[in-house]
Parts: structure tokens; C-alpha cells; sequence
């Protein structure tokens, strides 16, 4: 089973759920939880992981050798993201914009590409007190392509058939919050009421729907803003799966790095029916 937890925006509590998601769930099978948010992770400050592994993670960029290259163009015709240019005679490579996909490399007619492995950061792992295997990625500051650094986070390696992973996506609604939920079973969707959670709600509804996964809503800091929020929901049948209040007993609590079951125990049972719950839609759907 495979849980993203998404929001359009940063800041709604994404993290929050997801560490408490993934504590609430260790007595339920292996639990894997997946930092995808490379550019800041900081699922770490509650999971408290034993770091016991680090790898570091490559694109491979285009290198044109000069004696082969005839300048026929084909290599810049099929690169997607214009990172080839051909100017005269030459072909330029433009590094910060290349994915490092091998289109080039595969296309020219002359062999005239080689790639060269370019670090854009390293991919961490270990264990938590807890038992959850924990991974992350940190992208190198300055480096402007996290989406191919999650590919391979979630490549690092792999989880056993039973294991619960939880994917704890970047915010915003960018390629690599597409790449993160590539593959989910289950999209958790945090937002909050107010009318920035609404409008970034209803990003990743399309988003989701585009790409047929199954989702649901958890509104974090219930009780604050206005009903705007609700009303979409219900105009739109759309499920509210958890509510978690609006507390400084909380906010106090994360704020010195504990976790939400740890502050609010009887999230607890909360988070584990919502897992139940979903287990038993996505159940549902491969039997019918």
C-alpha cells in the first residue's frame, strides 16, 4: 500500500500527518516513509531517524564530442526541455536544464553523445527508534531539477510486498509532486479553511483526477477561516477523511519536534480507522 500526502501549498501540515500517519501504523506491517520534499525535507525532526546510509544521487548530461558530431540537429530536435541548442556549426548543452531522460544520447545517428554523471545531492536512509525505515533526499542548494533526484529516492530501494509506504510530497502542485504520486494507491489530500487552502485544494484535485488516483480530504486547523472550504466539499461529494483542530497545544508541540499523536494521543486511533478505511476502498476496488 502505497499513501501520498499532498497539499497545494506548503505550510497546511502535510508533514504533520504524515509522520503521525506513519507512527500510528508500526504495529500494522513495515512502515517506509519517504521524504520527497528534497528541496527542504524535515520529516527527520519528528521521525528522528539513525541515518545508516547515504548514496549520492546523479543525471547524466550530455557531453557532445566535437570530432563526431556532423550538427545535424537531431539531438535538439527530440530534448523536451531545450536543453541542446544549435548555434551554427555547434551544439551547445545547457546543463541546469537538462533532465538527464537519454533522449540526445539515443537519437544521434553518429553516436556522438556521451553522458556524463552530474550530482545534483545524495539520498539518505535508516532506521527510527520506532522501526520505520525512513529515506529522504537532499538536493544540492543552487541545483534547480528536484524531480529526477525523487525518481531515485523512490529507487533506492525496494520495500517489501506488505510495507505501508507513506510518500510525503513537496508542496505546491510542480512536477515533482506528480513524480511523488506516481504510483500511489491513495492521495491524502491536507488542506485547511481558508481561501488559499481552497484555491490550492482544487489544483490538486485536478491533479489527482488527471491522474486517476483515488483521494481524500484531511483539514488540518479546523475551526480558523471561513465555510467556503466546506461548501466546495460538499457541493463536490468529496470525503473528509480526519479534522484536526486548531490548537497552540499542538502548534506549541510540533514546534519543539513532537509529533501530533505524541501531543494529541487520541489522533491515534483517528489516523489508524482513516488507514482502515482506506484499506478497505482500495480493497473494494480490486474486487469489483
Amino acid at each position: 500500500m502505497k499513501i501520498a500526502i499532498a497539499s497545494g501549498k506548503g505550510g497546511t501540515g502535510k508533514t504533520t500527518l504524515a509522520t503521525g500517519l506513519a507512527l500510528s501504523l508500526i504495529d500494522q506491517g513495515p512502515v517506509w516513509y519517504l521524504d520527497c520534499d528534497v528541496e527542504a525535507p524535515n520529516g527527520h525532526l519528528f521521525l528522528k531517524p539513525d541515518f545508516s546510509r547515504q548514496v549520492q544521487a546523479v543525471i547524466p548530461i550530455p557531453q557532445i564530442q566535437s570530432e563526431r558530431c556532423t550538427s545535424c540537429g537531431r539531438c535538439v530536435e527530440v530534448c523536451q526541455f531545450h536543453a541542446l541548442a544549435k548555434v551554427g556549426k555547434k551544439i551547445l548543452v545547457f546543463p541546469q536544464l537538462c533532465h538527464g531522460c537519454g533522449s540526445c544520447t539515443w537519437n544521434c545517428p553518429e553516436g556522438a553523445i556521451l553522458e556524463i554523471p552530474n550530482p545534483i545531492g545524495v539520498l539518505e536512509s535508516g532506521l527510527t527508534p520506532e522501526g520505520i525505515y525512513y529515506s529522504r533526499g537532499l538536493l544540492t542548494v543552487s541545483e534547480p531539477m528536484p524531480t529526477p533526484i525523487i525518481r531515485q529516492l523512490k529507487r533506492l530501494e525496494t520495500p517489501p510486498a506488505d510495507a505501508i509506504v507513506i510518500l510525503d510530497a513537496p508542496p505546491g502542485a510542480s512536477c515533482s509532486v506528480v513524480e511523488t504520486l506516481r504510483g500511489a494507491d491513495y492521495v491524502l489530500l491536507v488542506s485547511e479553511p481558508t481561501p488559499f487552502g481552497l484555491h490550492d485544494l482544487k489544483q490538486m484535485l485536478g491533479i489527482v483526477t488527471d491522474m486517476g488516483i483515488p483521494s481524500g480530504v484531511i483539514i488540518n486547523r479546523d475551526g480558523i477561516g471561513d465555510d467556503r472550504l466546506e461548501s466546495f466539499l460538499d457541493q463536490n461529494s468529496l470525503p473528509v477523511l480526519l479534522r484536526i483542530p486548531f490548537s497552540k497545544e499542538l502548534a506549541m508541540g510540533l514546534a519543539a519536534g513532537d509529533s501530533l499523536i505524541r501531543v494529541l494521543p487520541e489522533y491515534r486511533q483517528g489516523l489508524r480507522n482513516m488507514y482502515a478505511q482506506i484499506l478497505e476502498f482500495i480493497n473494494q476496488g480490486k474486487t469489483s
